[in-house]
C-alpha cells in the first residue's frame, strides 16, 4: 500500500487481501451478519478481543477483495447491519 501523491489516501493494488474487524454485542449475530454480507465469497472469520465486561465481541474477517468497489461494498454492508456496532 502506497500513499497517494494527491493526499487522497492509499493506492491499493487489487485484488488484494483485506481484513475487517467487526464489533458487536452478540457473537452469533455477528457471525450471521458476516455470512449475510459476504455471502459465497471465500473468507475466514477468527475471534479477536472481547471487552473486559464481556459485553462486546470482535471478530476478524479476512478476504481477498477484487476492487475498491468490492471492498467498500463489504464495509458498508457490515456497517449497516443491525448486529454490528463498529467496523474497522
Amino acid at each position: 500500500m502506497i500513499i497517494n501523491r494527491r493526499g487522497r489516501g492509499p493506492e491499493i493494488d487489487y485484488p488484494c487481501p483485506w481484513g475487517y474487524k467487526v464489533i458487536g454485542t452478540d457473537m452469533e449475530r455477528l457471525r450471521s451478519a458476516i455470512a449475510e454480507v459476504i455471502q459465497e465469497r471465500p473468507h475466514t472469520v477468527t475471534p479477536s478481543n472481547r471487552s473486559v465486561t464481556g459485553r462486546y465481541h470482535c471478530l476478524n474477517v479476512d478476504i481477498v477483495v477484487a476492487s475498491e468497489e468490492c471492498r467498500l461494498e463489504i464495509y458498508e454492508g457490515l456497517r449497516r447491519h443491525p448486529a454490528v456496532k463498529i467496523v474497522l
